[in-house]
């Protein structure tokens, strides 16, 4: 039979009734004959729980202690559902992100995965047992142990899916599946049946949160398919899969939104070369990451470049930025933290003239100016002003009537 990789998020695995019904769900794969690999998130709020402990001794926490902190809320969660499977008369066992070999480098609280040692799993397999992986965790060079960043265990899902060889690699979250838009702002979305891996790429980047975007990287890189799936009921899903011939007869596959932006513009700018790269090598420097880029020549020799950050870094990009302006001679430098980017998505677009005239216009239909335009083969997106996002979303979703069936 298949070898099927499941991942339970927090709200999957939030308290002990949950975990039982968890348990009943992998029971159900494992009495129909497949081998069954289970990487699990910590607990609902745990997480949360062990930062803000952290944080009442002492206001910037050791990095590697951190990581050995936050991986316990992991390693409660594996124990707990092999004590219920076992309970249940299954042969169940956890591992932590070291017994496995997650290797990664060495970046505390970001790491990324390097290897995957595959060998203890599969001896497992082998044995009939069901694997229980702490995920979000793994271990670098020096036997320290890191953890991946937040959404971190979609990510140890799709590797050790891919590291095995697995069939498909199932993430179950409080969702049924990826929506044309998010149905809370938008009560006509649609579950869509399949989204490509670059689509999802996509949406993942541009706000959609239903999974983390290294873990599509991963799907894409190695052909893993996933399948997006609700823990709490039986239906089927979405996957997200290599491009098929049907995707791209949808121009727009579905709407995004993120209002995690700011901008910051620096105006009169000498416009020579090499001035752009001194304004965003300086805050790349510091790990801060640049989305839409725009620059607008002026007479006179200069230029106003204008570029978007996230706004949980807005007020450390101003004060690097500001020393920057004083160094190359700009005038000023502005922000504006009240802004959001919207987004249509489409494998599509690649063959369908005229996307980015409706979409432009349906925001024009609104009274929605459009602050800036960024767009990629499968993507265009606007900045707005926050205040509209909704709005926005909702009548882009309409004039590609992606409420139809």
């Amino acid at each position: 039979m298949s070898l099927i990789v499941q991942k339970y998020g927090g709200t999957s695995v939030a308290n002990p009734e949950r975990i039982q019904n968890v348990a009943k769900r992998i029971a159900q794969g494992y009495n129909e004959g497949h081998s069954m690999v289970v990487i699990l998130s910590a607990m609902a709020g745990v997480t949360d729980n062990l930062i803000h402990l952290a944080k009442q001794l002492s206001k910037e926490p050791d990095r590697r202690e951190m990581d050995v902190l936050l991986a316990t809320g992991e390693q409660t969660t594996v124990a707990l559902m092999a004590m219920a499977l076992t309970e249940m008369g299954y042969p169940a066992q956890s591992l932590l992100g070291y017994q496995v070999e997650v290797k990664t480098n060495e970046a505390y609280g970001r790491a990324r995965i390097m290897k995957i040692g595959k060998n203890r799993i599969k001896d497992l397999l082998n044995d009939k047992k069901i694997v229980i992986v702490a995920g979000f965790q793994g271990i670098d060079e020096l036997g320290n142990i890191t953890t991946l960043g937040r959404g971190g265990s979609d990510t140890s899902a799709v590797a050790i899916a891919a590291a095995l060889n697995a069939d498909v690699c199932e993430i179950y979250t409080d969702v049924e599946g990826v929506y044309t838009a998010d149905p809370n702002i938008c009560p006509k979305a649609k579950k869509l049946n399949k989204i490509s891996f670059d689509e999802m790429l996509e949406m993942a980047s541009l706000g959609a949160k239903v999974l983390q975007i290294r873990s599509v990287e991963f799907a894409k890189k190695y052909n893993v398919p996933i399948h997006v799936r609700s823990s709490f009921n039986q239906e089927i899903g979405t996957m997200v899969i290599n491009e098929d011939k049907d995707m791209e007869r949808v121009v727009v596959s579905g709407v995004t939104y993120n209002k995690n932006e700011a901008r910051i513009t620096l105006n009169k700018v000498p416009d020579q070369p090499g001035i752009a790269s001194k304004i965003l090598k300086a805050v790349g420097d510091e790990g801060i990451i640049v989305d839409v880029i725009i620059q607008n020549t002026r007479a006179g020799g200069l230029t106003d470049l204008t570029f978007t950050v996230p706004k949980t870094e807005f007020n450390r990009a101003m004060k690097i930025e500001e020393q920057v302006a004083k160094e190359i001679g700009a005038e000023s430098v502005v922000g504006d933290e009240e802004i959001a980017k919207v987004s249509v998505v489409g494998v599509g677009m690649r063959s369908h003239s005229g996307v980015a005239a409706k979409m432009f216009s349906s925001l024009a239909k609104e009274n929605i100016n459009i602050i800036l335009i960024s767009t990629s083969e499968i993507r265009i997106s606007c900045i707005i002003e926050e205040k509209f996002t909704e709005l926005a979303v909702r009548a882009l979703h309409k004039a590609f009537e992606l409420d139809k069936e």
